[in-house]
């Protein structure tokens, strides 16, 4: 009996929790993992360090959960957690498509599960909540942003942000800043444009909206030919990006231009696609931009996380700006004015550029371009890097991101004069995935770590003072390196492979690890916390 009454305590304490304090944004993750990456600025690394290189080995799953999808579409079935999850006062939430849950995050025992009944839309994953107060917020697959309240999962509304009937999809974890959820939206099938837009988190009423692709007299509308190659001209913002609170600016990554590999009715470099774009979050202005990939034709969506670094470079102090970016560079910018500071390769045979231009950006080989009997290109169009979490250490200093180096072909289906769509097609035929751990101030790889076997998933990372890195392999196993040289110190086998970025925290004196893989989640600690 005595056993009951004090779950129930723990129960009724953890749905009382409080609600979230906006200075968990502020500052390095330990007792809260408060938004997709932690923190804002998209390093993943926890200043935490019970758990260290000396006692890694003895880390022991503390508890675990399967989750189950209900209702949605086509009532219950399978679930991968892709999303981060958030932890607030105890409490962990996270998402899959049309369904979240709150977990107690010393148990698994799970508080509350809400689900959304679909109208359609493509359930390619969702990557979390936002959270503004004790009230949550997350997209679904048919493009409507719902808020829960996070103490019962009631919804307390729901506003659509894009419409599913012209292919839009959605899933991105909502970026909270101040008094703005920051929404994005997917899409590839149909000639659409991509955009972001800023809600209230009381009401759910728009606040600003900023097009990817300009209009006619706008700047960037000298990249393109035309206002119907702009207005269908894609540029998607499917992913979570990082915000400066001095500066007041919004980092994001943008998607690839439209068509993907029929390029021939949108000359130019396509602005503001396959760029990192800075904004103003109070006000959806345009600050500056950096274009990674000019005229894309390989579908390099640019969205992977543009982590900030404060450090010296060359002999500066400098706020920095960081990327590993799908099309197989590394990139650094100096994030006050977008200025390229340095552009190298972190994977081996980039045979779809010729090289650098003046401004560090990439020079598109038109020999590489998709053709109707297939074109060799490296990488294919998984990419160098894409959307799993990289991690930069401020114990190392060096920036660590899952990469993939990769020979694929390309065909053009669409010859025409006004393509459509995707315009051909891509088909993978060689990919080694590796973990590659980058010098941000000369962009050299200083270790690599090749997997044993050639494909496979690639998880996010995580890592922390206590000298450790934290990821998955593409064999079901989590484990922790030695951040400086990329030696495994412990490993745990899993029942599928790491789907998610781990994410740590401290409850009541204890370390905790967690991670997401397939339709479950894994808790580890230290034995005797």
């Amino acid at each position: 009996m005595k056993q009951v009454v004090l779950a129930a305590l723990v129960l009724a304490g953890a749905i009382a929790a409080q609600p979230l304090d906006p200075a968990k944004l502020l500052q390095p993750p330990t007792d809260s993992w408060p938004t997709y990456n932690g923190d804002y600025t998209g390093r993943r690394y926890s200043p935490l360090q019970q758990i260290n290189q000396a006692n890694v080995g003895t880390l022991n799953l503390a508890w675990t959960r399967r989750f189950t999808a209900g209702g949605g579409r086509g009532g219950g079935g399978g679930v991968q957690i892709k999303a981060t999850p958030l932890e607030v006062n105890g409490i962990l939430y996270f998402a899959a498509p049309d369904n979240a849950w709150a977990v107690d995050a010393r148990s698994g025992r799970e508080l509350w599960h809400y689900t959304w009944e679909t109208t359609g839309g493509i359930h390619i994953g969702n990557r979390g909540f936002g959270m503004y107060g004790d009230w949550l917020y997350f997209e679904t697959p048919d493009c409507y942003l719902i808020s829960l309240d996070a103490k019962t999962g009631k919804v307390r509304w729901n506003h659509q942000i894009a419409d599913v009937k012209q292919e839009y999809f959605c899933g991105s974890a909502p970026m909270v800043i101040k008094n703005h959820i920051i929404t994005g939206v997917g899409g590839d099938s149909l000639d659409v444009p991509g955009y972001l837009e800023s809600r209230d988190p009381e009401t759910g009423q728009l606040q600003w909206h900023w097009n990817t692709t300009p209009r006619p007299g706008e700047p960037g509308s000298e990249t393109w030919p035309s206002r119907q190659s702009m207005e269908h001209g894609g540029g998607m913002t499917w992913h979570a990006g990082t915000y400066d609170p001095e500066l007041n600016l919004y980092y994001f990554g943008t998607g690839n231009p439209n068509p993907v590999y029929a390029p021939q009715s949108r000359s130019g470099d396509n602005l503001y696609t396959c760029s990192i774009v800075a904004l103003n979050p109070d006000t959806g202005k345009l600050a500056w931009y950096y274009q990674v990939s000019p005229h894309d034709s390989h579908d390099f969506d640019n969205v992977e996380t543009p982590v900030l670094i404060d450090g010296e470079f060359r002999g500066q102090p400098r706020k920095m700006l960081a990327q590993a970016a799908r099309n197989g560079y590394f990139v650094v910018l100096d994030r006050t004015n977008g200025k390229n500071l340095l552009t190298a390769p972190f994977v081996e045979d980039l045979n779809w550029s010729k090289g650098l231009d003046a401004q560090g950006r990439p020079i598109p080989n038109p020999d590489k371009e998709a053709k109707p009997d297939g074109t060799l290109v490296s990488p294919t169009e998984g990419g160098a890097a894409n959307w799993f979490a990289p991690s930069f250490s401020l114990l190392t200093g060096l920036f660590y991101t899952h990469a993939s180096e990769s020979y694929g072909l390309d065909w053009q289906t669409d010859i025409s004069k006004t393509p459509e769509g995707y315009g051909g097609r891509n088909q993978t035929i060689w990919t080694q995935n590796l973990l590659q751990a980058i010098d941000y101030k000369t962009g050299k790889v200083i270790w690599s770590h090749r997997y044993p076997n050639q494909g496979g998933n690639r998880s996010g990372l995580l890592s922390t003072a206590g000298g450790l890195l934290f990821g998955g392999d593409p064999t079901s196993n989590v484990f922790a390196m030695d951040p400086a040289i990329g030696k495994i110190l412990w490993h745990a086998g899993l029942q599928s492979s790491v789907s998610n970025g781990p994410i740590t925290f401290e409850l009541d004196g204890r370390q905790y690890v967690v991670v997401g893989a397939g339709d479950s989640l894994y808790a580890f600690t230290l034995p005797g916390h």
